[in-house]
């Protein structure tokens, strides 16, 4: 296995892995008993968006996917704050 395989490797298990954190986020965000479970739930919500954008643009090569990341968590840290 080359580098540029594992590394491909790699980048597509995050992306799983997000994918599955960003829909446990969700279920939490529906279900959350509690007002606080929410808004920690949407703020995680947004740092996995966050980094699936910033693998999708080093799986792709699309640089575009970059500044949305970066949007993204902009966004995000407003909404916390």
């Amino acid at each position: 296995m080359t580098p540029a395989e594992f590394l491909a490797a790699c980048v597509d298990a995050g992306l799983l892995l997000l994918v599955v954190a960003a829909a446990l986020a969700v279920l939490r965000l529906v279900r959350g008993p509690s007002l606080p479970d929410r808004v920690v739930a949407l703020d995680f919500l947004a740092v996995a968006l966050v980094s699936f954008c910033g693998l999708l643009a080093l799986r792709t090569g699309v640089r575009a996917l970059l500044d949305v990341a970066l949007v993204l968590a902009l966004v995000g840290l407003l909404a916390t704050v």
